[in-house]
């Protein structure tokens, strides 16, 4: 059995030279971004049991997340320091030389960017979500502090014909001085209980402790009092995640439980739906961006002009960046398709990278 391609020593070559410049530029930014989370964790250490180690755990986790949003920026940089640097030694005229075209070396970069595509994947789909909610939990817990609430009577939710109201959630999951009014099919209100305490059992089923509930019948209303009393519910740990970490932050298939759980309760679902296409479209983002960096990388570099390309790679990489979130936003303020609004920024910087790939070969 044959493989339709089989690498040369110039593809070997090249991807190592990108992988090695790739790996330089992304532990680079993971130190800095870490140190300016290490330094705005400064503010709370010595509140409630948040000692310095613990700000330190707390920023080690967060680094899976910075990984992910930074893959697409440290691919462009990289891939650009990596061909600006054989350009410079005269390496990219040797391999030109040697018969290889642009469109054979840009087939190359798309190898090495499909390797980076499924790290992202891995990244953003298994580590991430798992990291950033630990990494949550984790502060939380030494603060001391509960979960926030959107409103100072706590979190509102709608679950069937019901409305919850949670006043307190502790990281562990567990619910204190829950509300629960149930409505019938006119939307007239039938019962309502609280309880002290609910913990989670299995299969959207929680254990409420110290139940009161208060029934209106038509004969008048009464009072029922319960040690314990088992509530099934559409809420689940992996529901009130979504409370913990920003929804870019999950996962797809965490992200499609809770759009089909918003729908299910006729609820509005465009800034998870955004998110959603998001995390789909974000990690071949750095096809595009390795893509933009071989116009440049082809043309040798005059003395001083690598450190210009670099500025100029960290320029395009933040004009992604901030593009990637102005389009997510404007969508959800106007409403625009999500698929629209997320794809937007890679195909406008794929436009751009052909155009300055076409402009190049011209100029050659």
């Amino acid at each position: 059995m044959t493989l339709p391609w089989r690498p040369t020593r110039l593809d070997r070559y090249l991807a190592r030279e990108l992988l090695y410049s790739t790996a330089l530029v992304f532990t680079a930014l993971l130190f800095l971004f870490s140190f300016f989370d290490f330094i705005h964790e400064l503010n709370d250490v010595g509140k409630g049991n948040y000692a310095l180690w613990r700000a330190a755990i707390f920023v080690a986790l967060a680094i899976p997340g910075h990984a992910y949003e930074l893959f697409p920026i440290a691919a462009l940089i990289g891939t650009l320091y990596g061909l600006t640097t054989l350009a410079q030694h005269s390496e990219i005229t040797v391999m030109r030389t040697a018969g290889m075209s642009r469109q054979r070396l840009a087939q190359a970069l798309m190898r090495t960017g499909a390797l980076f595509v499924v790290v992202a994947f891995i990244l953003g789909e298994l580590i991430m979500p798992l990291s950033e909610e630990n990494a949550q939990q984790w502060r939380l817990k030494a603060l001391n502090n509960l979960v926030a609430t959107q409103f100072r009577s706590g979190i509102w939710i709608k679950d069937k014909r019901s409305f919850v109201n949670i006043r307190e959630i502790l990281p562990d999951n567990s619910l204190h001085d829950i509300r629960i009014f149930e409505f019938d099919d006119h939307h007239r209100l039938q019962r309502i209980s609280t309880a002290h305490q609910g913990r989670y059992l299995d299969n959207h089923m929680w254990d409420l402790v110290e139940v009161e509930r208060t029934l209106f019948t038509n004969p008048g209303v009464s009072v029922i009092h319960e040690n314990h009393v088992h509530w099934d519910s559409v809420l689940s740990p992996q529901v009130m995640s979504t409370l913990l970490i920003e929804p870019e932050q999950m996962a797809l298939w965490n992200l499609h439980a809770y759009i089909q759980h918003l729908r299910d309760n006729h609820q509005q679902t465009l800034r998870f739906e955004v998110a959603q296409w998001s995390k789909f479209f974000y990690p071949f983002s750095i096809l595009v961006m390795m893509l933009l960096a071989l116009p440049f990388g082809l043309q040798r570099p005059r003395a001083g002009a690598v450190g210009v390309r670099i500025m100029l790679g960290i320029g395009l990489g933040l004009a992604f960046y901030l593009s990637n979130r102005l389009f997510s936003y404007m969508g959800q303020l106007n409403g625009w398709s999500p698929i629209s609004s997320t794809a937007a920024p890679s195909l406008s910087f794929l436009v751009l990278a052909l155009l300055l790939g076409w402009w190049s070969e011209k100029r050659a």
